[in-house]
């Protein structure tokens, strides 16, 4: 789906998936935030928050009790020392308690900074980091058939929950929310399950709502060259933003699915919309899933792989030879007024720079790509995750040092 969801195969996919146990915690801090090259878990929280404070001071310490709650979280304690159940019976405990006695469940927690923590809407600068604003850190453009909802799109800061418990990334951004209370409030949130990429060659290729493989082509965490080419910023690639060095772009689109519509199409239509076979996830010139497809191939009525298909819209050939790490989820919350499902992709990239990985190719995609005839995107939102975080140190720590 959105910008190279069900994208051509180019990297090695693998039997069979790491089992639960064997995955249990991911380390917290390192090089990188966890979560974005981390084998992809099963369940998402993404929570987006609006700061409503104006204190400098009150927002870093925000961040400092966020690192020290997500790295306990991450590792299967409670978000507090004292826990759901100990302390003072008179006083609140300093975790809700859900979670009690399970494990850390491959629980990742990664956070990132919105264009509009930078700067509000009339350009002033709210935390005296405006000259720390990335240039490519921005609104993204409205792109044509967006229907977004400002309520469940953009936001001050965000949080990226994922666990292969649904309850233990609930769990993650409840206690961070409440923590927040005074200084932050949830703008908006979503609830995932069934990943729609994998970014592991340790991964199977999973399915998404439409019924095909998605995430083919996904750059892979056994990809380092590529993931410095595509995925981390470079120390030269903005000399006002040093401090997202190693760090990366997420990009996250809420896809709406016309789900009974496009479950009324004549399945040699669906192929023809994807490029791909609905089976095995092959190209339709022939092959395995991970064959690389032959654009130039003909049929009896035009290309094997039509022009307009998904496929080829956003083929890395076809752009530049831009690439991007997607680590998108299903969902489906509930019926839409008129009783169909309200249901379909939240679609979450991570890029080196969106203007060169995100918007050109989800341009391209509004414009002529087939697939979109059965999408609406009503959500949408971009922000700078910084770089892993050091022994001592607290997320974003080089932003306001």
């Amino acid at each position: 789906m959105a910008v190279g969801a069900f994208a051509a195969g180019r990297a090695t996919a693998a039997e069979g998936e790491p089992s639960t146990a064997a995955r249990d915690a991911f380390a917290f801090r390192g090089e990188h935030q966890a979560g974005i090259t981390t084998p992809a878990q099963d369940r998402l929280h993404f929570a987006a928050f609006d700061v409503t404070t104006g204190s400098r001071a009150q927002l870093v310490a925000l961040l400092k009790a966020w690192t020290v709650a997500a790295e306990r979280m991450t590792r299967g304690l409670p978000a507090g020392e004292v826990g759901p159940t100990g302390g003072d019976a008179l006083l609140p405990p300093d975790d809700t308690g859900e979670a009690i006695g399970l494990p850390a469940s491959g629980l990742t927690i990664t956070f990132g900074f919105g264009p509009t923590l930078f700067r509000d809407d009339h350009g002033r600068d709210r935390f005296g980091i405006a000259d720390r604003q990335p240039a490519a850190l921005r609104t993204l453009p409205h792109f044509p058939g967006d229907a977004l909802d400002p309520a469940a799109s953009y936001g001050d800061l965000c949080v990226q929950a994922c666990a292969d418990d649904p309850q233990v990334a609930v769990h993650a951004i409840r206690n961070l929310a409440r923590i927040g209370f005074g200084t932050v409030a949830v703008r908006w949130s979503q609830l995932g399950f069934g990943r729609t990429s994998t970014t592991s060659t340790s991964q199977s290729t999973p399915r998404n709502l439409f019924g095909f493989k998605d995430g083919t082509a996904n750059v892979k965490a056994e990809e380092p060259a590529d993931l410095a080419e595509h995925v981390w910023v470079g120390r030269g690639d903005d000399p006002r933003a040093g401090w997202l060095a190693g760090g990366s772009y997420l990009v996250t689109r809420r896809m709406n699915m016309t789900i009974e519509v496009w479950d009324r199409q004549p399945l040699g239509d669906q192929e023809g919309f994807i490029g791909r076979t609905k089976d095995t996830g092959a190209p339709l010139s022939g092959g395995t899933e991970l064959t690389e497809p032959d654009f130039s191939m003909s049929g009896s009525d035009g290309p094997v792989i039509p022009r307009d298909s998904h496929v080829r819209v956003v083929h890395p050939d076809f752009n530049g030879g831009a690439r991007m790490l997607r680590r998108g989820y299903n969902f489906v919350d509930g019926s839409d007024p008129l009783g169909g499902l309200n249901a379909g992709l939240f679609f979450i990239a991570f890029v080196r720079d969106p203007d060169t990985h995100f918007v050109p190719i989800q341009l391209k995609m509004a414009k002529v790509d087939a697939l979109m005839e059965y999408l609406k995107v009503t959500g949408s939102a971009l922000f700078a995750v910084p770089p892993g975080i050091g022994p001592g140190e607290h997320v974003g720590q080089a932003l306001f040092s």
